[in-house]
């Protein structure tokens, strides 16, 4: 059985990482929902959109309209007010709610919450309830609700706090100097913490970690996971994040008990965090394959491209174009096992001076990947060896691009354009 399921809103961090944790599976069919135009237009193979804000008035009528109309069996939430509002209305979504329960889901959603349900542990930095208990700066200061970096500062004098800090919206605490990780955890459906990964957070932006690497998990670390688990119901993936304070003892800073955007790290290790999740709700028994080997991880912006052409005929050069330096353009042999998934036509259109075929075999490519191999001489012009207008034509040479693009009107593309080509809607 497959199970359809949406990620909403598709397209933060967190809704991309189930995405590409999920799109491969044979048991799961990926639909993503959106509010916005945003990076899952260029990214899902199945996008629901528009849909309502979460906080819009007619948002669970139109989730279960979409809900009824994919047949979808579950929601996975992809931003933490999201999940909130979702468990707090589950009784009117039309759908399983991948989440922990809502008490969970609430406590972990404000810090204070959180540190109050932990305030006999050590584990929990020095919290301040007025200005007159803080004795040396700096302290940090930062919501109980939010999420990356907003609101968050660090206080560096008595002249930077007022008394209005301190309500039930705000986090004042001691300042924690020293390194910053999260931890990834998976409690399964009898609530045995069956993971703890740590990871660092080496490079931070808007709150998001984007260069990271896997790290041997240390006994205090164990010690707060299995006490975070005891005290809180998860099921499935979960996280908590900690950092060193002056003395070097780790810290809680903030529990969530969802998917965390950079979880694709583990599962490069080989534990598909969304996926066993998935299992979990199933009441299905999972077991654990952890490669456990040295993996970091770094992210920036990518490019994703929509572009605008129709063609059946895709003509592609044999030497500097899909042979480079003595090896296969691997990127352009991607290109062209998709077009070929689609049903386009590919023709080998070259002056390659020994016998194409032959060339194809040497780098392990099979002369069947192509519909015509067409061997010119030096002097011919491919431009009239091109007989259908709805084609493209990919070729390293600017000269053959420019002839070709004058004579036949079709696209070209040089061997940095292919990127447009690429479909990652999978």
């Amino acid at each position: 059985m497959r199970y359809n399921v949406m990620i909403f809103p598709a397209g933060t961090e967190i809704g991309l990482e189930i995405h590409n944790a999920l799109k491969m599976s044979k048991f799961v069919n990926v639909f993503g929902a959106s509010s916005i135009m945003d990076h899952s237009m260029s990214v899902y193979k199945n996008i629901i959109f528009p849909i309502p804000f979460f906080n819009e008035n007619h948002f669970i009528e139109e989730i279960n309209v979409a809900i009824e109309r994919n047949n979808i069996d579950y929601i996975y939430p992809a931003r933490d007010d999201v999940q909130l509002f979702l468990m707090q209305n589950r009784d009117k979504i039309h759908c399983k709610i991948v989440s922990s329960p809502l008490e969970t889901v609430e406590i972990c959603r404000s810090k204070l919450k959180t540190y109050h349900n932990l305030i006999t542990q050590d584990f929990i930095p020095k919290l301040y309830s007025n200005i007159n208990e803080i004795v040396s700066y700096p302290v940090f200061f930062k919501p109980s609700v939010g999420e990356g970096s907003n609101g968050v500062r660090k206080v560096n004098s008595r002249e930077e706090l007022s008394d209005k800090d301190f309500n039930n919206q705000n986090v004042i605490c001691e300042y924690l100097p020293g390194m910053e990780y999260t931890i990834d955890c998976f409690t399964d459906k009898n609530g045995f913490l069956k993971i703890i990964k740590m990871r660092d957070r080496s490079r931070i932006k808007a709150g998001i970690s984007v260069h990271s690497k896997i790290m041997e998990t240390d006994k205090q670390i164990e010690y707060i996971a299995n006490a975070l688990n005891g005290k809180f119901d998860f099921v499935g993936a979960w996280f908590f994040q900690v950092k060193k304070d002056a003395c070097g003892n780790y810290k809680l800073m903030e529990v969530s008990p969802r998917i965390p955007g950079t979880m694709g790290l583990s599962r490069n290790c080989g534990i598909n965090f969304p996926l066993l999740t998935l299992y979990t709700f199933e009441s299905i028994d999972v077991d654990i394959i952890d490669n456990n080997y040295e993996i970091e991880l770094d992210r920036a912006f990518i490019n994703r491209y929509s572009i605008n052409i129709k063609y059946d005929y895709v003509y592609v050069d044999l030497d500097d174009t899909l042979i480079v330096d003595n090896k296969v353009n691997q990127f352009l042999i991607m290109f062209l096992y998709q077009a070929k998934n689609k049903g386009k036509k590919l023709i080998l259109l070259t002056r390659h001076k020994e016998n194409p075929q032959d060339t194809l075999k040497k780098f392990s490519i099979s002369e069947m990947l192509f519909d015509g191999i067409i061997h010119i001489n030096m002097d011919d012009k491919k431009s009239d060896y091109i007989s259908e207008s709805k084609a493209i034509f990919i070729d390293d040479s600017f000269a053959e691009r420019k002839d070709v693009k004058e004579k036949q009107g079709i696209p070209v593309f040089d061997l940095d354009m292919i990127e447009s080509l690429i479909d990652w809607r999978i």
